[in-house]
């Protein structure tokens, strides 16, 4: 990636974001012109990119982000534990279907050479292991219904994109549990490794977690995820592809991968009377090393960065304070 973003007009919509921030500050160093779009706060934007505090759920507000852009990396969306996922199911859908259709379509007026639009895990049916090509064929599961289908309904969107106005310059990539610095850490709305890292530096001990541990999850660090969307892009990848390490790791596994960065001892309780999801879920990754991406990071050494930065970054206020869409209506 040497020369393709230098001097290139980049918008990345979610850019304070957990993949975004390492996204915008990779662009920067190759040379990228870059625009960051959220409702966050400035401190969450990296040093040399632009920032615009845009609300996506307003088109003409899109087109103005869109326009004399080269390349759009839409990531903005909406993310939430398995609980959130079914109690507060229109907080996933309305913002997620609302963002992406308003920048697709404003990309597609401004004439964006490039669009990448981020999906999700959530659109696979349950099934041990996920390939691309399988999607259309299944519903998403029950776990991801609300979630899963309104990615679903964005990709449909590109593909509608495709057949009516012959722009076909749009990648997808569908990213498994992803997870580093900058995520949202909040034990009551996070993801499993974050929400379980916030609670033992809180002192929680026994450390009480969600089902037998048995659980079998694909996980990718974030800063993985940003190169290979970069790379999704560069190499012109039109057809959609998993993000995501390939291998399969317990729940168990990652409350171990946490408790071991510490020397004190840390009981760990079993609770098997809340809701754990599906039993497996695993990213086939055969079509991204085809095209020389892989998802590199070990999981134990991205877990202890993942906890190095939450160390040193949890009392800063502007960091930590982020828009939550969960909350927006909350009275």
């Amino acid at each position: 990636m040497i020369d393709f973003y230098k001097n290139k007009k980049v918008v990345v919509t979610g850019g304070t974001g957990l993949i975004g921030i390492p996204l915008v500050k990779k662009l920067i160093e190759k040379g990228a012109i870059v625009t960051v779009a959220s409702l966050d706060n400035s401190e969450r934007v990296p040093e040399g990119a632009d920032f615009k505090k845009i609300d996506l759920r307003y088109l003409e507000k899109c087109e103005e982000l869109c326009h004399n852009k080269d390349i759009v990396f839409h990531l903005a969306g909406v993310k939430g534990s398995p609980l959130l996922t079914k109690t507060k199911p229109a907080s996933f859908m309305t913002p997620t279907v609302m963002f992406s259709f308003n920048m697709l379509e404003a990309a597609r007026r401004a004439k964006v050479e490039h669009f990448l639009f981020t999906s999700s895990v959530g659109v696979y049916s349950p099934a041990e292991t996920f390939y691309e090509d399988d999607v259309w064929k299944t519903f998403p599961s029950e776990n991801d219904t609300y979630a899963g289908w309104s990615k679903r309904l964005c990709e449909l969107q590109v593909s509608a994109f495709g057949i009516e106005y012959d722009w076909n310059t749009i990648s997808i990539v569908r990213p498994t549990n992803v997870y580093g610095p900058y995520d949202n850490f909040d034990p009551e709305t996070a993801m499993v490794i974050p929400s379980l890292i916030n609670r033992v530096l809180s002192g929680e001990n026994p450390l009480n977690v969600w089902g037998d541990g048995t659980a079998i999850r694909d996980f990718a660090f974030s800063e993985d995820v940003a190169e290979a969307m970069m790379l999704a892009v560069q190499k012109q990848i039109y057809k959609p592809i998993n993000l995501g390490s390939g291998r399969g790791h317990s729940i168990k596994e990652i409350v171990e991968s946490i408790i071991s960065y510490f020397d004190n001892q840390i009981e760990v309780k079993w609770d098997i009377s809340k809701p754990q999801g599906d039993a497996k879920r695993i990213m086939d990754v055969k079509r991204a090393k085809s095209f020389e991406i892989e998802l590199k990071t070990p999981l134990k050494e991205g877990i202890h960065k993942t906890i190095e930065w939450f160390i040193a970054n949890q009392n800063n206020k502007g960091i930590n304070e982020r828009y939550n869409s969960f909350r927006e209506f909350d009275f």
